[in-house]
């Protein structure tokens, strides 16, 4: 994987050591503002690996790149669950998803209602909490009390209507409502009752990126939040002609490999970034990412706001649209694995005068509302960021103490995922299944990639592990999957077989389809997309 520091953009580094795990320290000689303002961009499903710094074969993201060499990178920062409501809601009450009690995305089905999925499972999922919870102080509320306006734009996923944006502290929402995806695809007509439409084929992503700017430019003299939250790159994944043609040429010139999908428990995952329509839609957000920072440098805002960049979880390599590959990274959206949970993770603050360029040190979504807070001067509010801790000291080239992070998913994703919980203290990292009571344990410095279990080598580990996460669940009142009475393995025996040869070979045509000079999706790239799974 490529370090920050080969990127060819120009800094000027010098040379300032630091703890351990921080990665170069950079002058600025900017003064610290009265006003600060908030940037907070989330791209929805991108992976760790979908930028081009980090995997520069095939996906072209300069706007991000350059966002990147200007922030701290948290190297191993992580969303808060392997799906989109769950860390969407950590990020907006800095508690752990098993604590707000959104462990799976809003609409997933739950209990009994499993098993109209016909996948015949050991396990009935939990039950989970099905929007934000009103009591909750939010960020945005938190903001709010300290004089900020707030604005949304994209993607809520965090209940029905009267758990929208406007409910829980943004003043203003372009957007944000009860879909989990684009429902009326990348290009207007949206159908989306909380954004007017646009002249046909005006592109969503864009759209949102433009409305952020308009709201930033009225309220510049004004203390602000802009949270930016892409549909994007959700699926079902579209593009324009040109640029899956432009994505489509580069895969020919990378040299196309024979077949990409290779199964796994429950389904087929995707082990190349050859996807020249989902390349396109990254290059699109991008695209829109960069807009927005423009426009903050031509407002002359740029010095004094605070710029976050993340993700809600790993990118789809398996299900939804099968989109893209994680790799070296295990797994993906729904997964247990780094795939999963692994995110971009980047804060800029732009008038720190030692800012630390990379760091090491574990963090999370859940992270974001009490750090935000502190680099406003804002109080903090422990009593609801139970779980997020400031990582203002790291952003200074400090550290803090060293603590357990927490991932519970008692459910079957649509990705392939299990039900498990996940505990993470220092470079140790146990999978706890729900399925067989067994454990996995990883060792993320010497096996990052999550290819060899040391779980038998180290009892002493994996019990301290497996206390501290059981006890934290305890705590929470956490909800736990329950054997399905009625499971029936030959039945499932039989789904698996047939999702390991059907499947896999559709998959592999499609594939080939979306590469071939002549793929037209019935003569209307407005509708371009991978079909769900």
């Amino acid at each position: 994987m490529k370090k920050i520091t080969t990127l060819l953009f120009a800094v000027i580094v010098t040379g300032v050591s630091c703890s351990a795990n921080q990665k170069i320290v950079q002058k600025t000689t900017e003064p610290e503002p009265k006003q600060k303002n908030i940037l907070f961009i989330l791209v929805d499903d991108y992976g760790y690996n979908d930028l081009s710094y980090r995997n520069n074969s095939f996906y072209e993201t300069p706007n991000i790149d350059r966002l990147a060499t200007e922030s701290t990178v948290f190297n191993n920062g992580y969303a808060n669950c392997q799906v989109c409501s769950p860390s969407r809601a950590s990020i907006m009450t800095g508690q752990f998803p098993a604590r707000h009690g959104i462990t799976d995305w809003i609409g997933s089905p739950e209990g009994e209602e499993w098993r109209k999925q016909k996948r015949y499972s050991k396990l009935l999922p939990a039950t989970y909490s099905h929007s934000l919870d009103l009591k909750s102080v939010t960020l945005p509320e938190a903001l709010k009390e300290a004089g900020y306006t707030t604005f949304f734009a994209g993607k809520w996923h965090l209940g029905e209507k009267g758990s929208w944006p406007e409910d829980h502290g943004f003043d203003i929402n372009k957007g944000g409502w009860s879909a989990g995806g684009p429902r009326g695809g990348y290009f207007s007509p949206y159908e989306n009752e909380k954004l007017t439409d646009g002249k046909d084929g005006e592109n969503l992503t864009m759209r949102l990126a433009k409305e952020t700017v308009n709201f930033m430019k009225e309220h510049k003299d004004k203390k602000f939040l802009a949270y930016l939250s892409f549909y994007a790159v959700h699926g079902a994944i579209a593009t324009s002609k040109d640029k899956w043609e432009k994505y489509r040429l580069k895969a020919e010139k990378n040299g196309i490999a024979a077949s990409s999908f290779k199964m796994n428990k429950f389904l087929p995952m995707r082990e190349t970034q050859d996807n020249p329509i989902y390349a396109g839609l990254v290059e699109s957000m991008d695209d829109a990412v960069g807009v927005v920072l423009k426009s903050l440098k031509d407002l002359g805002l740029d010095k004094n706001t605070i710029v976050v960049f993340t993700s809600d979880n790993g990118g789809v390599s398996s299900g939804d649209s099968y989109s893209t590959s994680n790799l070296p990274l295990r797994g993906g959206k729904g997964f247990q694995y780094e795939g999963g949970i692994k995110e971009p993770y980047f804060i800029k603050v732009p008038w720190f005068k030692n800012r630390v360029k990379e760091n090491d040190t574990p963090v999370t979504g859940s992270d974001f509302y009490p750090t935000l807070l502190d680099l406003v001067g804002s109080k903090l509010k422990p009593q609801n960021h139970l779980d997020g801790v400031s990582l203002v000291p790291l952003l200074k080239g400090q550290t803090i103490a060293e603590r357990p992070l927490i991932w519970h998913y008692p459910h079957y994703g649509n990705q392939g995922g299990e039900p498990s919980s996940i505990i993470r203290k220092g470079d140790w990292k146990l999978i706890h299944y729900y399925e067989d009571d067994r454990n996995e344990l990883f060792n993320l410095k010497n096996d990052p990639t999550e290819m060899k279990d040391v779980a038998k080598e180290n009892g002493k580990i994996v019990a301290g592990l497996q206390t501290t996460l059981f006890n934290y669940l305890k705590e929470v009142g956490a909800k736990f999957p329950v054997e399905d009475p009625m499971y029936n393995a030959d039945l499932e025996a039989k789904y698996l077989k047939n999702i390991a040869t059907n499947k896999l070979e559709s998959l592999e045509k499609q594939r080939m389809l979306y590469l071939s000079p002549d793929f037209d999706p019935k003569n209307n790239w407005w509708g371009s997309f991978q079909t769900k799974d």
